[in-house]
């Protein structure tokens, strides 16, 4: 072998330039660090929280949380109603594309070949790990169990069980106190607010073994979804977060005032309600109901203080950098505003839900987004924010542009649905000023609200003559979504 020396400088100079250039185009070659996700959610929780602009519950955490990223101030579920909207999320699919309309619908049966979000990120190498409600749970009843999860989403499931499950019969329930009304607590008014630490209860236990999953799993990319039952009823938290909330500065609307904003709706928009008022449960009173605004309050709190610690661990554990971190609720919820509790309607107060992203790929900072967007564009979302191929077969759209540039030309609705029955439905379509929904196709009734000029929808304009033209409009723009046989 022939071994040649370099006699000039020339030579070596141009040696280095070429073995920098070799150096560098190998290092361009590599393959880009995959982003975590830490997949983040409430139950039943509405857009009464700090940085949605109510100043009375405090929620630093999901504010602090705002601050890193973007909140999307109208962001809506495809159903108000457990089941079928996690369905919707974990899937990419509207509850009509995969038949999964009713609480207890199965999603595997009802597509057997489905890739859900856990199992596109088990695809692509990731660690897919739950702890605590991400598929519908019965609540309480199912807490320790896998409930109606699905096993092919993730490599690893943990189920805690706190005392807000052990302790049932603790539970104060209306009406009647602790001698009330026995039966299905996950339809309930009812409270508990034990002296006791966080991680005594479910929610708590749950953020312990996120973390424990982050640390585990942090030299690999991983897809950890951390699932909360707050505030969920019953209304279960430590008492340190009831005392955030004096019983005297809680309100309640006037019941009859109240009512009145239902007098011109369709029948079939509270049909479930209407022979259950106040509050849903008859002999419910108003301090009652004000009683469990107060839980509701300090369950949100709760939850908002889990959030604060996985954040904590994420910067611990030098993770925050590379971890996309996606903050939801699977639907809204009454508080006695029209004379409703609980959700399953396609008012404002039921199908809007607080969503925040935050974290890896996200340029901008402490900024919102008004237009209109889905849960189903959850998935396509992390899909192509961790530097995949969004799969053509989804029905939602990635929300990556607003991340990157508010000022995105977005001209997609929000679409979501209320399924009583096949002869009982509803549909309803945001835009950024308008809702327009119609019940069983309009031979139920239609309604329209204008959130520029009435945002909490008490003045249905539907039939008035001067919004006929707007009225077609989003009917025929509504229309492709709607399923009625």
């Amino acid at each position: 072998m022939k071994i040649f020396k370099m006699e000039s400088s020339k030579h070596v100079i141009l040696c280095t330039i070429f073995l920098s250039a070799l150096t560098l185009f190998s290092c361009s070659t590599e393959e880009p660090s995959r982003p975590n996700i830490l997949f983040i959610a409430a139950d039943d929780l509405n857009t009464d929280i700090g940085c949605y602009g109510n100043n009375q519950v405090k929620t630093p955490n999901l504010d602090r949380l705002a601050k890193m990223g973007v909140r999307f101030d109208n962001a809506y579920a495809q159903q108000a109603l457990c089941g079928p909207s996690r369905a919707s999320i974990m899937s990419g699919l509207r509850p009509n594309t995969t038949g999964f309309v009713r609480l207890n619908d199965n999603l595997r049966k009802l597509k057997p070949d489905i890739i859900t979000l856990g199992q596109f990120f088990q695809n692509k190498g990731y660690y897919s790990g739950r702890v605590g409600k991400i598929y519908h749970y019965g609540n309480p009843s199912e807490i320790g169990t896998d409930g109606h999860d699905d096993p092919l989403t993730w490599q690893e499931r943990y189920n805690p069980v706190g005392i807000d499950k052990i302790h049932e019969d603790s539970i104060i329930r209306f009406p009647g106190g602790k001698t009330g009304i026995k039966g299905n607590l996950g339809i309930s008014m009812s409270y508990w607010d034990p002296i006791s630490d966080d991680s005594d209860h479910t929610d708590g236990m749950v953020t312990d073994r996120a973390i424990e999953m982050m640390k585990r799993n942090k030299e690999k990319p991983f897809f950890i979804a951390a699932g909360f039952f707050n505030p969920h009823c019953p209304y279960v938290a430590p008492k340190k977060y009831f005392d955030l909330y004096p019983l005297e500065e809680i309100t309640m609307p006037d019941l009859d005032e109240a009512k009145r904003d239902l007098e011109d709706v369709p029948a079939m928009a509270v049909q479930r309600d209407t022979k259950n008022y106040p509050y849903y449960f008859d002999g419910i009173t108003v301090d009652e109901a004000r009683k469990c605004k107060q839980a509701y309050y300090a369950s949100v709190s709760f939850v908002d203080a889990q959030v604060g610690k996985l954040l904590d661990a994420l910067e611990e554990n030098k993770l925050l950098e590379n971890t996309i971190v996606m903050f939801w609720s699977d639907h809204g919820y009454f508080l006695g505003e029209k004379g409703l509790w609980y959700k399953r309607k396609n008012f404002e107060r039921s199908v809007r839900v607080p969503l925040i992203i935050a974290g890896h790929g996200v340029s901008e900072r402490n900024k919102i987004v008004n237009q209109p967007v889905e849960l189903v564009d959850l998935y396509p979302t992390l899909v192509d924010l961790s530097g995949n191929q969004v799969p053509k077969e989804l029905d939602g759209k990635s929300l990556l542009p607003f991340l990157k540039n508010l000022d995105y030309n977005w001209d997609k609705p929000a679409i979501s649905q209320v399924h009583h029955a096949t002869n009982a439905q509803g549909y309803t379509i945001r835009t950024k000023r308008w809702r327009y929904t119609e019940w069983n196709g309009g031979e139920a009734g239609y309604e329209l609200y204008d959130h520029e000029n009435d945002p909490d929808e008490i003045v249905n304009l539907a039939n008035n003559p001067a919004y006929v033209s707007i009225e077609k409009k989003l009917r025929a723009e509504l229309r492709p979504y709607t399923k009625y046989d």
